[in-house]
């Protein structure tokens, strides 16, 4: 097949590389410049440099054409400006899943990728045809699946996408990378938010939001414990970086209007167990009431059970701290990723926060 190969920089995208240049599929490798440069070079160095380098020394190495296709403009409207939109408004933003579904198989696919029978990337995760349709299915690795980022795509895209490395463990790749003798092979994996790079994420929210002090309230009885510089820079769970005595604290709710933190010493005061999805993605529907749900990438997945599709809404089998407005639920049965929501409402078993006036 002739494929486009979507570089990091990273060694799970160039093993990716080599293993469809090894079977003799036409191999054409695109690194894609999402960097803001100009706009946030003031908050550190440009991590894309590095990348590139890394990228080129890998086409290099298996004689695969490199070209660079800068996104700056579309990555900025499509992912930056929702992530601001989204943290303006006290919701908890998922931009790694919109960078997939807005730019590499969407800009990236629309623009370059016609012309390719497939997209590949590094992703640990796998597609499966089932007659006329496909599954996303999650990586072998039950660490390093990455189905939870993907699970935006529509029917359209995972049909023309590609994850060479899905059916493996980390460590495999690693060693093979290795004996390839890929540069790659023992650089650490990106961590955080893919366009930040080594940028620290409150200067950048800071950059573009700026300050706006507020009370810090204790949920058991609303008394002002501290200070904060903008609700934005706090997400619902969040222990670190409050700056309060007799801890451990935790944020268990926002009230975006009156710019307050609500706190407590339990991070289930507030936990939730009853969820409202909108703008959903479901490229199948469950066979039955029972699912699975992951509502961070990393974490368990947790049962549940779907009340109702119009709107979507289910019930978690057991109740969750850190549940969020603006998270992704992303939906299972069995292996297959259903699809996702956005989490519009998380219900607590506890009214204590109504009670307070928390939104």
């Amino acid at each position: 097949m002739k494929v486009a190969v979507l570089l990091s920089g990273g060694v799970d995208s160039s093993v990716a590389l080599a293993r469809l240049r090894a079977a003799g599929h036409d191999v054409t490798a695109f690194y894609l410049k999402i960097w803001l440069a100009q706009e946030l070079a003031f908050l550190g160095n440009c991590p894309w440099q590095e990348d590139l380098e890394y990228a080129r020394a890998a086409c290099d190495l298996l004689d695969v054409p490199l070209e660079v296709v800068a996104l700056q403009t579309e990555y900025q409207t499509a992912v930056v400006g929702y992530t601001l939109r989204e943290l303006r408004a006290g919701r908890t933003p998922s931009p790694d899943l919109l960078c997939n579904r807005e730019i590499k198989f969407g800009v990236f696919l629309d623009q370059y990728g016609q012309q390719f029978e497939r997209v590949a990337t590094g992703h640990y995760a796998q597609v499966r045809r089932v007659e006329h349709r496909f599954q996303l299915v999650r990586g072998a690795d039950p660490v390093k699946d990455q189905s939870y980022f993907l699970a935006c795509l529509s029917d359209h895209q995972l049909a023309k996408a590609c994850f060479p490395i899905g059916g493996e463990l980390k460590h495999t790749i690693r060693e093979e990378a290795q004996q390839i003798g890929l540069a790659n092979s023992r650089r650490k994996d990106s961590q955080g938010i893919c366009f930040l790079g080594a940028v620290p994420y409150q200067n950048f929210v800071r950059a573009y939001l700026g300050e706006a002090a507020g009370p810090i309230r204790r949920l058991e009885d609303g008394r002002v414990l501290g200070q904060h510089r903008g609700h934005w820079f706090h997400t619902i769970g969040q222990r670190q970086g409050l700056g309060l005595g007799d801890g451990p604290w935790y944020v268990v709710a926002k009230d975006v209007e009156r710019n307050i933190l609500w706190v407590a010493h339990e991070p289930m005061a507030a936990a939730s167990a009853e969820l409202t999805l909108q703008s959903c993605i479901l490229r199948a529907l469950p066979h039955g009431e029972r699912i699975q749900v992951r509502i961070r990438h990393g974490v368990a997945l947790l049962p549940a059970r779907l009340v109702s599709l119009e709107p979507l809404q289910l019930i978690l089998e057991q109740a969750q701290p850190g549940v969020a407005s603006g998270q992704f639920a992303v939906l299972y049965e069995g292996d297959v990723c259903l699809g996702c929501g956005v989490i519009d409402t998380a219900l607590a078993p506890s009214r204590r926060a109504e009670s307070l006036g928390v939104a």
